[in-house]
């Protein structure tokens, strides 16, 4: 079963009129940037996870729609600054904001969009949606520092790394679940299945990203491929692949984090030793063992067409090409 967007296309739109709603300014630089951010679109992953668990809750309140939208404006405000940490030229195909404005104007306008979130929330956001959230960009931030202490260690076990990736990445996909619930007014049991449900998504997800950013295809996918390298990153594919390379491959790739500026020949030299030893395919498995466990939560839940459209979503996260 493919997942069906248009069956949430008049929530969808209602949620991108809350976005432009919510993001104005009286300052030329924030409005301009801000029209930028939204014209570049982005998959909405966040939003639509929110709308499918609202549905599954049995919730069709109006507080979905703003609630969707400070999800999205707290997942742009971390691009806009990890762009920055990065230093990316590109996002989503098209020219990063810290390079079209300057990396201080991206920080500044990220800062903003924090803020932003959390004047919403006293409008709208029950006290406990505020503290999950509060406490989720808490736990973002430290991932992001912990990744960045990482940076360049051949050291890096699966076990750390996958750390990370659940306070970086999945903690968000689960706090925008258990929002759906909380909205929905589940029990702790139900709560904590759709919160792990979204966890378990977020890890796959991520994991996708590890593995295209070696294999995708740019024109596709506008993201510069081999950019986790040259950032420095250790991601599961080369964390599995350094359990089996020889001593001369590790001295190479060891050589390459060093040298902080990787050439097209290491680029290849990586690819070469991540396709010997099956390591983009491994990362790939991994993925879809997050899906599978992540779909067994949802087996708690009546059966139905959100249910079916959730199953649908996770399973495309490890079908995706960019």
């Amino acid at each position: 079963m493919q997942f069906d967007r248009e069956w949430l296309k008049e929530d969808l739109d209602r949620v991108e009129k809350s976005l432009r709603q919510h993001l104005t300014s009286e300052v030329p630089l924030v409005r301009q940037m801000s029209d930028y951010i939204l014209a570049s679109g982005g998959k909405r992953i966040r939003p639509i996870l929110l709308l499918l668990c609202a549905r599954l809750c049995g919730y069709e309140g109006e507080s979905r729609y703003p609630l969707a939208a400070v999800i999205e404006f707290l997942h742009t405000a971390t691009l806009l600054h990890d762009d920055v940490v990065d230093s990316a030229t590109l996002r989503r195909g098209r020219i990063s904001a810290n390079i079209a404005w300057g990396n201080q104007a991206a920080v500044l306008v990220g800062d903003y969009l924090f803020a932003r979130c959390f004047e919403m929330m006293v409008d709208f956001c029950d006290r406990r949606i505020m503290r999950v959230l509060a406490e989720t960009t808490s736990l973002m931030a430290q991932g992001e520092v912990i990744q960045l202490m990482n940076s360049g260690d051949l050291m890096l076990d699966e076990g750390r790394y996958l750390r990370v990736v659940r306070s970086k990445t999945a903690a968000l996909f689960s706090t925008t679940c258990r929002c759906a619930a909380i909205l929905g007014q589940l029990d702790s049991d139900r709560e904590e299945n759709l919160a792990a449900f979204g966890m378990h998504l977020g890890v796959a997800f991520q994991l996708v990203d590890d593995a295209l950013d070696y294999i995708a295809d740019p024109d596709e996918s506008g993201k510069v491929v081999g950019r986790d390298l040259a950032e420095g990153k250790m991601t599961l594919p080369l964390i599995h692949a350094l359990r089996y390379c020889d001593e001369s491959e590790r001295r190479m790739l060891q050589r390459i984090f060093v040298g902080k500026d990787p050439i097209e020949a290491d680029l290849g030299f990586v690819q070469g030793l991540l396709s010997r030893y099956g390591s983009i395919d491994y990362t790939r498995r991994q993925a879809d063992l997050s899906v599978r466990q992540a779909c067994a939560q949802l087996e708690y839940f009546p059966d139905g067409t959100a249910r079916k459209e959730l199953v649908a979503l996770a399973r495309s996260a490890v079908r995706r090409r960019c």
